[in-house]
């Protein structure tokens, strides 16, 4: 075969590979922006704040939807801070773990940036329950469009949706993965054709994109334009997403996928919302289905209720992912984490945070009763993400790539002025409904800062209690310790000090093993660890070895492909014939810790 075969070959494999990344990527990163079309523009015109359907506040609004997805979406996330990946991962916890890497000593500014960084990371677990709650429920609401006499069918089939989606988790995302992608791309094209059937009646609304109209609609409508803010926010929720699951396609795919479909079917789609509420004020109460034919309706509901439940999905996934993350961080005790797919390392289930998303996301439902009310609660938390990520960009854009003050601080300056505008017109929202995510994430980062910190007292205490392997090898030696077939594997929190089942074992049977495996698990703040450095082994004599297993938090560690590195190494363990001890600790809360006593009853 020639070399210029096997380059096409090559050319046409990685064509297809991106084709189908492109395709996975669309289904699972874009649901939660692209189900925005459902409730945004009909918040800003018929919400809480509600704006009357001018020519003036159309255009306004539409110039202002238009440039948060430009200046959001397209250039802070997909140019910018897409850069910030944690070795191809992303998401402010991955943020958050650079700028703890390669800190020997943490300063003060330092511990209130990542303390920033895990809030951020916290305040997601409150938009992991909204974003079910509200997408689903607007789908939904679409019954009321079809015949008014469903409308008291909205809330329990919201439920039972919402029940069967939580309860279905546990199956994973593997079996159905392959569908997300061609429905939601019918989704973005059905979007596109619905808008520009209404910009073909009047194509003037495409001066919209223009920013001054935008400007001139805030300086115009004073205070309650700039309130309006919290609602045109609303097109950008899910951007996060966007660089949350930057290790699961890749920079290429997404940024692809934005730009060739998503984004242009979001612009039409709001485009052409707003050309029909020129024509058709009156139907602001729900300009989405309004752009439906008659006939259309009832596929367009199932569409609609099908793409917000694969939004939703995402979302969800993308929380156990966190949790899972910041298990592995230190953030969080160690909870039961299931992988559901043997290829797709990203898609893990954790029984106990799914039930509690369920419990809160079936109350917020039935508190809120609709679309519109839970859209109050929506975007605080959003936004205050969204600002932490910028300024933790910042330093990691000063300090790790020695970007000048200018380099960085321009686009910065930028998206801060953005951010927190954002941030300043969702806050009337916290009075209703808005708190909960806020309290959520509060409680989250009690619950994970107390984890932490826990740790780190226990693990102090600890070591002054392990006894050096020197003086346990001396005691071998003296008391002629009988050594029996076999290999002991113990697992200890520090590789140098002998864990306290090794003494005890000691203590009560006078005897070792021939082998005995001191094995010591290292989470390093990287998502993963290469084959090649995985394992350290070191040899202790007297038959004792020193194990040394190095993983990412976005890894699992696995024992079996340990011992199988290892022997490579010159330990030759194998699991089946080895015995494994493990010690356990009961604490009890006194004085002479440094935690209030109430945080160590936590503990």
């Amino acid at each position: 075969m020639s070399e210029s075969t096997n380059n096409n070959s090559k050319h046409v494999l990685k064509k297809n590979s991106l084709r189908a990344l492109s395709l996975a990527a669309l289904g699972v990163v874009f649901g939660d922006i692209g189900t925005s079309p459902l409730y945004a523009i009909r918040e800003c015109f018929h919400g809480e704040y509600g704006i009357p359907v001018t020519q003036d506040n159309i255009f306004g609004v539409l110039s202002l939807m238009f440039w948060a997805l430009i200046i959001i979406v397209s250039v802070k996330y997909l140019a910018y801070i897409f850069r910030a990946d944690n070795r191809g991962e992303g998401g402010v916890i991955a943020l958050t773990a650079q700028l703890k890497k390669d800190s020997n000593s943490l300063t003060k500014r330092r511990f209130f940036l990542i303390g920033m960084g895990i809030f951020g990371a916290c305040l997601l677990y409150g938009d992991g329950m909204i974003t079910p709650a509200i997408s689903v429920l607007s789908a939904v609401e679409g019954l009321k469009v079809i015949t008014p006499e469903f409308e008291t069918f909205v809330i329990p089939v919201t439920l039972i949706i919402l029940a069967i989606l939580f309860f279905f988790q546990k199956k994973g995302t593997a079996k159905i993965g392959t569908l997300f992608g061609p429905i939601i791309l019918v989704w973005f094209l059905t979007l596109a054709v619905l808008g520009l059937n209404q910009i073909i009646n009047h194509p003037s609304i495409l001066l919209a994109i223009s920013p001054t109209y935008g400007i001139n609609f805030l300086i115009k409508s004073g205070m309650h334009g700039f309130t309006v803010l919290g609602a045109v926010f609303l097109v950008v929720t899910g951007a996060e997403a966007l660089y949350a699951d930057l290790g699961h396609f890749g920079k290429k795919p997404i940024r692809l996928v934005w730009f060739t479909l998503v984004l242009p079917a979001l612009v039409l789609n709001y485009f052409g919302q707003g050309a029909l509420l020129l024509s058709s004020p009156s139907d602001a109460y729900h300009p989405f289905y309004a752009m439906v034919p008659s006939w259309g309706l009832i596929p367009m509901l199932l569409l609609a209720t099908v793409a917000t439940i694969i939004a939703s999905q995402a979302v969800i996934t993308g929380v156990f992912s966190l949790t899972r993350q910041a298990i592995q961080m230190g953030y969080l005790p160690r909870l039961k984490i299931l992988h559901t797919s043997s290829r797709h390392f990203g898609q893990i289930y954790i029984p106990s945070i799914n039930w509690i998303m369920m419990i809160a996301t079936l109350v917020l439902v039935l508190g809120f009763q609709s679309s519109s009310k839970l859209a109050a609660a929506y975007g605080v938390a959003v936004t205050t993400t969204m600002l932490i990520a910028t300024l933790l960009f910042y330093v990691i854009a000063r300090e790790k790539w020695n970007w000048g003050i200018l380099k960085a601080g321009i686009p910065v300056i930028l998206f801060l002025v953005v951010d927190i505008s954002f941030l300043t017109a969702n806050l009337n929202k916290i009075f209703h409904g808005a708190w909960f995510p806020i309290v959520l994430g509060a409680v989250a980062m009690i619950i994970m800062s107390t984890w932490q910190q826990g740790r780190k007292y226990l693990s102090e205490q600890l070591l002054n209690k392990i006894i050096p392997f020197e003086k346990i090898k001396e005691k071998i030696s003296n008391e002629k310790i009988q050594r029996v077939r076999g290999c002991a594997i113990f697992l200890t929190g520090h590789p140098k000090n002998v864990p306290v089942a090794l003494i005890h074992n000691l203590e009560h049977f006078k005897a070792l093993h021939a082998n005995v495996v001191l094995l010591n698990f290292s989470l390093l703040e990287i998502p993963r660890v290469p084959n090649m450095e995985k394992v350290k082994v070191v040899e202790l004599g007297s038959g004792f070895y020193q194990v040394t297993a190095f993983y990412g938090y976005m890894e699992s560690p696995s024992v079996p492909k340990l011992l199988a590195l290892a022997k490579g190494q010159g330990l030759d363990a194998e699991i089946d014939t080895s015995s494994f001890f493990v010690g356990r600790e009961k604490l009890i809360v006194n004085g002479g810790h440094q935690m209030f006593r109430w945080r160590a009853h936590l503990f």
